[in-house]
């Protein structure tokens, strides 16, 4: 079966940054499985498998543009620490949830702490970078009403509630 929009397709992938480290892998763990055309997956890899079928084997250089975008310097921002409010050691590295300014929820990273002061970074940590993906796809099928209605596949027996 050929990948198009509406398809559910497992695949098995490694993901590596320009210096071949590796950033993220499904190699020895379950395939991921996405809905082709929904915005499951990076732009740029989901254009790289459209028209492909199971078996098929490809390798795809995402530009920043067509994976998590550029790195844009207006989500980086200084913060006071009373914004972590129960949070006892700050430290860089580590995620929070946070309103963006309209109103969705968005993932920030701290990125240094400086007494009272918290830098935060509201990009994605992958934004700005080239992306390179060996990709096996392991199945194509066709996605059911439900998966269709709520924009991404259901495991088998998942009866969940939107």
């Amino acid at each position: 079966m050929v990948i198009v929009s509406d398809k559910v397709v497992s695949i098995e992938y490694t993901l590596t940054d320009d210096d071949g480290e590796v950033l993220d892998s499904s190699v020895g763990e379950a395939p991921l499985v996405y809905l082709h055309g929904a915005d499951n997956i990076v732009p740029g890899l989901e254009q790289a498998l459209d028209g492909k079928s199971g078996g098929d084997r490809v390798e795809v250089v995402v530009e920043p543009e067509d994976g998590y975008g550029e790195h844009l310097a207006e989500l980086v921002s200084t913060v006071e620490r009373s914004m972590f409010e129960g949070v006892d050691e700050l430290e860089a590295g580590m995620e929070f949830e946070a309103e963006a300014p309209d109103g969705e929820t968005q993932i920030v990273t701290v990125v240094g702490v400086d007494g009272d002061s918290v830098t935060i970074d509201g990009n994605h940590p992958l934004a700005g970078q080239r992306l390179h993906f060996q990709v096996e796809i392991v199945d194509v099928r066709d996605a059911t009403e439900d998966e269709l209605a709520h924009g991404h596949p259901h495991e088998d027996g998942d009866d969940h509630q939107h």
